[in-house]
């Protein structure tokens, strides 16, 4: 297991590139992409941060004169620009400069909007991905209307703004990400812990109280958007994001795509059943994988064997109570937490024997109790996925802090902007 955890016409005027582009994005394999040439060029650029055309025409598979044509039109446009290449090995100063594309990070600009029962986050991207501002704010009643979420959102939508000095006309979409069963592609949350209500059309709801379009998934959703875009799965074909906290979520991106089922209701591993008539979970059914690690999971052990009465209020605080215990040598308190890391290795065993992901990557929360992912529990591992001659998959834990869910509805808002500028049918009109 690894726990690491302003285009110009004139060459001679381009300034160095003053620190290249780090890039966004998944890295797609070449020609792997059934989107019209101009948004896979687009995305490519985006990529890797900085391109050539001899290098874009190679990595897409298309003539050089394909390249020319349809970077001239986005230039044209204002969404790439040229800017001075890194010389190769051996390359002189003579002739004329290497010139590479990148994309212009005035092009368009996004928002992620985050909501937990926790607290809610915001962030602000320009066109090429790079962060621009950031808010964050505390929840006051955990259980709130549809109407009072839209309010929730353009306050914190406003305040991001006026941070990083842009209006709301500047903003192309708007990306939101909730906990709960979420049909994203008709925009629907069918179901969340943050109202009462269900089958709330709430990505209308927003758009219409914003004037901005919007999208909206679910929260381990956008964490693994925001791995495939920012964090170690871009380079990575097939992967899964496991998250550990009030509840267990996962996300899962196959063939460089986020995977979300027929319903929008794919990869909830948290319901996937560990034991028959097992213990009782949230969700009402029995033997729910989530009834032996969540955090509720935890404090109800926590309530038998050590006989503690905590009252929901004090959750956090039993659990930090438990895991010092755990540290201290208390035989109960180690052995809760072992249980609940057995239960996760079998969890991650099931994942990767249904679908084989090149990396699995731990997050959440409850992850500083490293008990979850001891090595013995690790090694647990070996006993429930299927061995073979190969090398299995990489096992990683990350920490991220609150702001990754917001940037990771940044991507979900990026890549719906691109689709809807870019796209098929799209006019690439002036920006």
């Amino acid at each position: 297991m690894a726990g690491e955890l302003n285009s110009t016409a004139e060459n001679a005027a381009l300034a160095p590139d003053p620190g290249a582009p780090q890039g966004c994005g998944p890295l797609r394999p070449s020609g792997d992409s059934p989107v019209p040439l101009r948004q896979s060029l687009f995305e490519s650029v985006r990529a890797y941060g900085a391109m050539p055309r001899v290098e874009l025409a190679r990595h897409l598979g298309v003539s050089p004169a394909s390249v020319t044509s349809v970077t001239t039109d986005l230039i044209a446009a204002g969404f790439l620009h040229e800017i001075a290449a890194t010389p190769r090995d051996g390359e002189t100063g003579r002739g004329r400069p290497p010139v590479a594309l990148a994309v212009r990070p005035g092009a368009g600009h996004v928002v992620g909007v985050k909501f937990s029962t926790v607290g809610n986050s915001a962030v602000i991207h320009d066109f090429a991905g790079n962060p621009l501002a950031e808010i964050s704010q505390g929840v006051g009643a955990l259980v709130q209307s549809p109407e009072a979420i839209c309010r929730q959102a353009a306050q914190l939508i406003d305040m991001a703004l006026e941070k990083s000095g842009l209006e709301r006309s500047d903003i192309c979409a708007v990306g939101v990400g909730l906990p709960g069963y979420i049909d994203s592609d008709l925009g629907i949350v069918l179901w969340s812990p943050l109202t009462s209500d269900t089958n709330v059309p709430l990505c209308a709801m927003i758009r219409d109280h914003l004037g901005i379009p919007v999208v909206i998934e679910n929260d381990t959703n956008i964490l693994t958007l925001a791995e495939l875009w920012f964090g170690d799965g871009r380079d990575v074909s097939n992967f899964a994001v496991i998250t550990i906290e009030h509840g267990v979520g996962m996300g899962l991106v196959l063939n460089n795509r986020l995977y979300r089922g027929a319903r929008g209701l794919g990869t909830e591993l948290g319901h996937t059943k560990v034991q028959l008539d097992g213990a009782l979970c949230r969700c009402g059914q029995r033997g729910c994988l989530e009834a032996y690690v969540a955090d509720y999971a935890l404090v109800r052990e926590a309530s038998t064997a050590l006989n503690w009465h905590p009252d929901v209020a004090s959750m956090s605080q039993v659990l930090e109570k438990l895991y010092d215990h755990a540290k201290g040598g208390n035989r109960a308190a180690r052995s809760i937490f072992r249980r609940a890391g057995r239960y996760l290795a079998v969890g991650i065993g099931n994942v990767v024997n249904l679908f084989d992901p090149e990396l699995i990557l731990l997050s959440g929360e409850r992850l500083r109790y490293d008990y979850l992912y001891a090595d013995e529990v690790m090694a647990e591992l070996n006993n429930v996925w299927i061995q073979v001659d190969r090398a299995a998959p990489r096992v990683e834990i990350h920490a991220w802090g609150d702001m990754i869910w917001a940037r990771g509805a940044a991507a979900l808002a990026l890549s719906h902007a691109t689709s809807d500028m870019l796209g098929a049918g799209a006019p690439v009109a002036a920006q």
